[in-house]
């Protein structure tokens, strides 16, 4: 079975949907494409107990009135079929569609870290935590620790009080000085301003970073270094995120240019690869408002609406400085590549531990020898995470880019050969 589109657009959050709005007073057919169960990504993720904010919702219900948008949701790319073809997956069937032009809206997942006792019942993310909660998790009463960096600690956090948990700390590893010359400048931004006031909270402490998670069947305690101590705090849940790191893997097994772990893109938020676009945080972390403005200069530079997405220049340039002081004031202290021990796990699906992988020198090499990263995540946490610990280049995605079934695998026969 095969289709095709004017328009494909790979992923439902504020960038995705900002690029198919923009681009459907047009009237050329698009396609979105997205693993979640609704439109929003995960900063807008839905579930029982979320509380979507009212630009969300609207941008849904805006999608709903075009009757040239097709959502996919629940879907998912398994591997390219062909030049402007993809094999996609649903829970119902397999497909190939074409399309002309192609925006990447991919978004970022979180850097995990490893470190003794993060693999314990208890341990997650930190906006694993907030997806968690969100889809229903109960933490009413628990005790939860939030560290790692970045402003997603204070999100996490709030959501976590929201629904009845107890935030004992939440732990900055940037500095005083990064973080405050940070805040001292969010005047230029009102809204990140009433918003950093609105998260506030007594318990964040910067200078700060997990040492250890301890407890024997699940996670019971964290010892922590807050300036110059030890600390160790008992609790429920530990949630722990070290920034973002753009989702880049699709780009590049189509040949899209990657620079600094994103898409590179030019002023159009075209990619290297003709026809086809990038928006978001694959491109790099910057938030909602970045998102969004660079969804709709994609959307429109796709139809080629350049002079109306040109208008748009001056919003995305105002966004992205605060983007760049963002990931300044909240760089990772090099000190967090030394967290592992010997005999902690890199590699969770294949217990591979730090000791095993230390003496090589790529991932590659560490692959073959280790079995590093053959689990079920497929690299994804491992191979970025020994990104940051060793250097080493990631892996390129090779198909199927998840599991699929036979059935939709067998829909490359009806595609035609691969070109």
């Amino acid at each position: 079975m095969s289709q095709h589109v004017d328009l494909l657009i790979i992923g439902a959050g504020p960038a995705g949907m900002a690029a198919a709005l923009a681009a459907a007073p047009s009237g050329v057919s698009i396609a979105i494409l997205d693993d979640n169960p609704l439109p929003g990504g995960q900063i807008w993720r839905d579930g029982p107990q979320a509380q979507l904010p009212e630009k969300a919702t609207h941008m849904r219900a805006q999608l709903q009135h075009h009757a040239n948008i097709q959502l996919h949701s629940a879907s998912k790319v398994v591997a390219l079929a062909g030049r402007k073809k993809l094999l996609l997956e649903d829970a119902e069937r397999g497909w190939v569609l074409r399309y002309d032009k192609l925006i990447l809206c991919t978004g970022a997942r979180e850097l995990l870290l490893p470190f003794p006792g993060w693999t314990l019942p208890g341990v997650t993310g930190a906006g694993g935590l907030q997806a968690l909660i969100k889809g229903g998790l109960p933490v009413s009463g628990e005790r939860i620790v939030i560290a790692g960096s970045g402003p997603l600690l204070l999100a996490s956090a709030a959501t976590a009080k929201k629904n009845g948990a107890d935030v004992v700390r939440i732990a900055e590893q940037a500095a005083l000085s990064a973080v405050g010359g940070f805040a001292t400048g969010l005047w230029q931004w009102p809204n990140k301003a009433i918003q950093a006031v609105t998260l506030a909270s007594s318990a964040y402490r910067t200078s700060a970073h997990v040492l250890e998670a301890l407890g024997s069947d699940r996670l019971e305690a964290v010892r922590m270094k807050i300036g110059s101590r030890v600390e160790e705090i008992p609790c429920d849940r530990l949630a722990c995120g070290f920034s973002l790191v753009p989702n880049t893997e699709i780009g590049k097994a189509l040949g899209c240019e990657i620079s600094d772990r994103a898409i590179a893109v030019n002023e159009w938020q075209a990619s290297s690869l003709a026809d086809h676009y990038a928006a978001g945080e694959c491109t790099g972390f910057g938030g909602s408002e970045l998102a969004l403005v660079e969804g709709r200069i994609a959307g429109l530079a796709a139809i080629g609406k350049e002079d109306e997405a040109r208008k748009l220049w001056p919003e995305r340039q105002r966004w992205q400085r605060f983007a760049d002081r963002l990931n300044q004031a909240f760089a990772l202290d090099p000190a967090l590549k030394k967290l592992a021990k010997a005999d902690t796990l890199v590699c969770r699906c294949e217990d591979v531990p730090y000791a095993e992988l230390a003496d090589h020198d790529s991932w590659n090499t560490a692959k073959l020898n280790t079995r590093c990263g053959m689990g079920a995540c497929q690299g994804r946490i491992c191979a970025t995470a020994a990104q940051t610990l060793f250097g080493w280049e990631p892996p390129h995605l090779r198909p199927p880019f998840s599991p699929a079934r036979i059935a939709t695998l067998g829909c490359l026969d009806e595609a035609g050969p691969v070109e």
